[in-house]
């Protein structure tokens, strides 16, 4: 009954709601900000390689939490379980949602800049902050601070762990009643030995593991659809008839390739969730927009490299996808294995413990800043390691736990956070727009880049730019 009822407050959520929420927005962004997101992609990777002065968060640095928290099991079995229930075609989805959802993630993470906060490690902030500005209504923000908590702390937090233990099925050491809760237990005192360290660890371990699992994930994609060359027209061929199959998508629409590619892109990308502008708040840049620029990247790399690479290494492999979602890491597993026998599997492992590790670090990142907000504090050392308690017993449980109550439950949350956060960045984001404008004019002048809150006229107070 439980199962029944999040399936059916899903449907609703991911057939009307969020569809017309994410689709129409980030239209509306990539018009206002005059399609950004392809015009201004030199701008995006020199943003990424600004240094700040030693002692903050770089712009490197907060993209690779935000990717952390992006790039992780959602690009592995997330795409897969689509391919399993939505069809090939949801890939193209998957597309559309990236590309619009950049725009939006330029807005939110700039908006995240220009409302940022002074702390004692630095800057701090996100959505809570710019809805409070905004609506002068503390309750809504702190109800988007506990959607975040629910849905990166417990429910993403749950899946990973059960998303990496999966992979271990196929093994002939795994025994479905004891495995789970040992690998369960087994990541849940690796992340909590990292939170021991605080926010500074979990930058530190981020922003050396996911550069490097990512290349090599993306490099052994490109091996495998090579290998596979003479199946990609037929692989391209069958995204785009089933994008558009109109009987198959109306037909059923709770089940369709579009759904389940909004659903699992957005899973993915997060865009518009409000998520990556917690990180994204953290960096020293001199100015909000190239922040902004930097997380548009986040979203390219997230959907259009590493989700593509696992979608064209499962789609060329010519193996059937099995029709259910509790299947979608076998059938991962033996998509690979088809193509590089025994090494595929193992490849794939590998590859989720990674992922799975990065993306645990990254969600409780976001955790451990939303925190100082819900207690209007920094909290003590004694409450802190509770919460990292509580998170690490959070995961253990998640392994044992069913796939379809796991996804359904993390969708309900983040669904919920994207319901909040994307009409209040309607509402701001003429302010990140002109932002935009501001630093798009400053980089024709020439000279030293920076900002103030007066350039585009924000009426609401700020600890920075002033």
């Amino acid at each position: 009954m439980i199962e029944q009822l999040i399936n059916l407050t899903n449907d609703a959520l991911y057939s009307y709601i969020l569809i017309i929420l994410l689709v129409l927005g980030g239209i509306y962004f990539t018009f206002r900000t005059r399609f950004a997101q392809f015009r201004l992609l030199g701008q995006q990777f020199k943003a990424v390689t600004e240094k700040t002065d030693g002692n903050g968060v770089s712009s490197f640095q907060a993209l690779m939490v935000s990717t952390a928290s992006r790039v992780g099991t959602g690009n592995i079995i997330g795409v897969a379980t689509a391919l399993c229930v939505g069809g090939f075609g949801s890939v193209f989805w998957m597309w559309v949602i990236a590309f619009l959802g950049a725009a939006t993630a330029f807005i939110e993470s700039t908006l995240a800049q220009i409302y940022k906060k002074k702390g004692l490690d630095g800057c701090y902030g996100g959505p809570a902050y710019y809805i409070e500005a905004a609506t002068k209504c503390k309750w809504l923000a702190v109800l988007f601070s506990v959607f975040l908590v629910l849905t990166y702390g417990v429910g993403f937090n749950m899946l990973a762990s059960y998303n990496l233990q999966s992979t271990f099925s196929s093994y002939s050491f795994y025994n479905a009643k004891y495995t789970p809760w040992i690998i369960g237990l087994v990541i849940a005192l690796l992340v909590g030995y990292c939170l021991i360290g605080g926010g500074k660890r979990l930058i530190s371990v981020t922003s050396f593991l996911v550069p490097i699992m990512g290349a090599v994930y993306i490099l052994v994609a490109i091996v495998i659809s090579v290998l596979n060359v003479k199946m990609l027209p037929d692989v391209f061929k069958q995204i785009f008839t089933g994008a558009f199959d109109l009987q198959a998508i109306f037909g059923g629409f709770s089940g369709s390739c579009v759904m389940y590619g909004i659903k699992r892109g957005l899973f993915s990308n997060e865009a518009g969730v409000g998520s990556a502008p917690n990180a994204s708040a953290s960096a020293e840049v001199s100015h909000p927009a190239k922040q902004g620029l930097v997380q548009v990247l986040s979203v390219f790399i997230d959907t259009l490299l590493v989700c593509s690479a696992t979608a064209f290494m499962c789609m060329s492999s010519g193996v059937t996808p099995p029709t259910s979602s509790n299947e979608a890491a076998a059938y991962v597993q033996a998509a690979l294995g088809a193509t590089l026998g025994k090494a595929g599997p193992i490849f794939i492992t590998v590859a989720m413990i990674l992922f799975a590790f990065t993306t645990l670090l990254g969600n409780l990142y976001y955790v451990d800043k939303i925190i100082n907000y819900l207690l209007g504090k920094e909290p003590s050392k004694k409450v802190r390691n509770v919460i990292y308690v509580i998170a690490s017993l959070v995961i253990f449980v998640g392994a044992g736990l069913s796939a379809d109550l796991l996804w359904g439950v993390a969708d309900i949350m983040m669904g919920s956070m994207t319901l909040i956060n994307m009409p209040i960045i309607l509402i701001l984001g003429k302010y990140a727009v002109r932002a935009l404008t501001d630093y798009e004019g400053k980089c024709k002048m020439g000279g030293d880049i920076t900002f103030s809150a007066k350039d585009i006229g924000l009426p609401h107070k700020t600890d920075y730019w002033n």
